[in-house]
């Protein structure tokens, strides 16, 4: 938080999310490395509920994947459909999240709960855009946070999940 400040990040918001995560009945999501999420989140100010589709990873240095995601009523009913597509609820994962904002980028800080503390940098690209430079970027502005190494690929389901084996 601290080189947060240093560098001019601003603190924009905090939420607590909740994300049910499901797998497919025709293949297997962890194999496939894909995601299907149900998420709720909750602020001082507002209350979301959202699907998102996360495709594979698409390179091997970062968590860089295609998303799709949309704003929903319902999770419950939500995840009724899915459960009746045959579809099963695998985990939910819980977190804090502080969300800082710092030129193009989207800093968060994740409290996920039973696992480390975690940052994430993200900066949106446009469909079709060649996303290396963004890529590129955002490992400068790790490096500019002075964190050069110890880069975490596996998402927290996968992390959670490996410490249930």
């Amino acid at each position: 938080r601290k080189k947060l400040d240093e560098i001019g990040a601003v603190k924009v918001k905090t939420e607590h999310q909740e994300d049910r995560y499901f797998n497919s009945p025709v293949k297997d999501f962890a194999q496939t490395d894909e995601a299907l999420r149900i998420r709720e989140t909750r602020s001082d100010e507002n209350h979301n509920l959202f699907i998102t589709y996360k495709g594979p990873k698409i390179d091997a240095k970062s968590k860089t994947r295609e998303e799709v995601e949309m704003e929903i009523e319902d999770a419950d009913k939500a995840s009724k459909i899915f459960e009746f597509l045959g579809f099963n609820e695998v985990r939910t994962v819980i977190k804090d999240r502080e969300y800082y904002k710092y030129e193009n980028y989207e800093i968060s800080l994740d409290n996920v709960h039973g696992l480390e503390p975690y940052m994430e940098i993200e900066i949106s690209l446009e469909d079709n855009c060649d996303y290396t430079e963004a890529q590129n970027s955002i490992f400068e502005l790790f490096e500019k946070l002075g964190i050069i190494d110890g880069f975490e690929r596996t998402s927290y389901l996968e992390l959670l999940e490996e410490m249930d084996e």
